[in-house]
């Protein structure tokens, strides 16, 4: 369906063929495992992990917004990052790199905050929804679908945010160092930082299993390219059996689906699942924003090369523009609080709406803005849409 973008995915097949398809299995387990064991511990239901939730604790735990409800640092969140620079560190794979629009990046990562907040969840909570039984997330799921699919439209057309370039080894620690910063803050409960004692952000796991877990999902995901986003692009991907002399690839529909079967099957053990067709916790019955913000995280994500938890991996291997994007998801999870843009179980404010539809204009302006005359997709994106 898209002849220049399959030429991409001989990369990713080279790489499948050293690690092998277990660590896309192991990936998808231990993030199944983790996220759903993290919420029957103590995270909020069906929210074991969910980056854009945890992304407005942060920004509350550090000042960025006043809601007595969403203050609190998620260990989780840091051990994502550290996870994922020290595998690259032990692997050789740390690489500093810069330059590919780095402030457009940060303006996209406020986006894909206001689109998971409308929706009440990032990509990977709306698996964990799913294997929990909610099933009207589906909506989201078809949302997601039809903003990858329009911007692998653009990518195809010759969107290009440009090639990073090498950069000082040290700018890539920036990242990695402010995460530590922000679980020192935890750990020694600072006076200056945040602490909900009531609401979603006061619900959480030992700390010590929170940094666990994340340890290991950020390893793992580092190794593997884990993308949720990524790995369902490849469903508008997939042609004959071979493209270009290159085979089909499936290692990040391999980690998405045995993510879903080990959280659907924890999610039985622990008693978490309820087959409902009506609103469960954390969720809404906004069927249509539902839709649109997974749309509008699903559009932002193809263009930058990553979900938002995809960000956060590549922040830790070096990547600063994947930083900025980190950044921007800050300064969003602290604005969508501040001027009231996320959804709740009964509806979605006018304002989130309005930002939805805003964010839509600008993904759009910005994928005609950047389109180069020769069209296929650009070499940065030969990775297989990361």
């Amino acid at each position: 369906m898209f002849p220049s973008l399959e030429k991409g995915l001989e990369v990713e097949e080279t790489s499948m063929k050293q690690s092998g398809k277990i660590n896309f299995l192991i990936t998808g387990s231990v993030l199944g495992i983790g996220a759903v064991l993290l919420s029957y511990f103590g995270n909020p239901p069906n929210t074991g992990i969910c980056v854009s939730c945890f992304m407005r604790n942060i920004a509350g735990a550090v000042g960025l917004h006043n809601d007595i409800r969403m203050q609190y640092i998620r260990p989780e969140i840091v051990a994502f990052v550290f996870g994922s620079f020290l595998t690259s560190i032990f692997t050789k794979e740390f690489k500093t790199t810069s330059g590919s629009s780095p402030l457009l990046r940060f303006f996209v990562g406020i986006l894909l905050i206001i689109g998971c907040s409308v929706f009440i969840g990032c990509p990977i909570k709306l698996i964990l929804r799913i294997s929990a039984g909610d099933f009207p997330a589906i909506t989201g799921v078809i949302g997601l679908a039809a903003g990858l699919w329009t911007g692998l439209q653009f990518l195809e057309g010759g969107f290009r945010l440009g090639r990073p370039s090498d950069a000082q080894r040290a700018n890539g620690f920036i990242i990695p160092v402010l995460m530590l910063a922000l679980f020192i803050l935890l750990i020694v409960q600072a006076p200056f930082i945040n602490f909900s004692t009531k609401g979603s952000a006061a619900l959480h796991a030992p700390v010590w299993m929170s940094l666990l877990f994340g340890l290991l999902i950020g390893s793992f995901a580092q190794i593997s390219g884990f993308c949720i986003t990524g790995g369902l692009a490849r469903l508008f991907l997939w042609g004959p059996k071979e493209v270009h002399g290159c085979p089909k690839s499936t290692g990040l529909l391999l980690a998405i689906g045995s993510f879903f079967l080990i959280a659907t099957i924890a999610n039985l053990l622990t008693g978490q699942f309820s087959f409902d067709m009506t609103v469960q916790t954390g969720s809404s019955e906004n069927f249509l924003w539902d839709a649109l913000g997974m749309g509008l995280v699903g559009f932002g994500s193809v263009l930058i090369k990553g979900c938002p938890f995809r960000q956060l991996i590549l922040s830790g291997q070096g990547d600063t523009d994947a930083g900025a994007t980190v950044m921007g998801m800050l300064v969003g999870g602290a604005l969508v609080q501040n001027w009231g843009l996320a959804a709740t179980s009964a509806a979605v404010p006018f304002q989130g709406k309005i930002a939805v539809l805003a964010g839509f204009v600008f993904l759009f302006a910005i994928s005609l803005l950047y389109r180069e005359r020769d069209k296929g997709l650009a070499p940065e994106y030969q990775t297989g849409l990361d």
